[in-house]
């Protein structure tokens, strides 16, 4: 029964992982500007925002990687193969869940960006 505990906080700390601090989720702008009133300045604006959660979204992208590979390396010698499967799919759950939200930005940016360009035709 001794050996089963060690193991368990074993399991414990690799299946919950470490989090750094500096793995900060990046927060998406609160508001975009609604192309079907919004100024050119405002447009420019907001392309300056999604421009940042893009830049901020690519840091924390990074950082996770590298969170994972430090993690990986550090416990190579004791991961089972199911240990380092779950840290894979965790890592690329984490990955995906970010880039579909950098994605559903640009796409509402986009979508505000067309509604801005038909509303000022000439």
């Amino acid at each position: 029964m001794k050996l089963f505990i060690p193991a368990a906080a074993l399991a414990l700390v690799v299946v919950g992982g470490p989090t750094y601090a500096a793995c900060t989720y990046p927060t998406a702008p609160e508001k975009l500007p609604d192309g079907s009133v919004a100024t050119k300045e405002e447009m420019l604006a907001g392309k300056q925002l999604v421009q940042q959660y893009n830049k901020d979204m690519e840091a924390y992208l990074a950082c996770i990687k590298l969170e994972y590979d430090a993690q990986l390396a550090a416990d190579a010698a004791t991961l089972t193969p199911e240990q380092k499967a779950e840290l894979e799919k965790r890592q690329t759950q984490k990955h995906n869940a970010a880039v579909d939200e950098l994605d559903a930005v640009a796409n509402r940016f986009n979508e505000q960006i067309r509604v801005f360009n038909k509303a000022h035709q000439k």
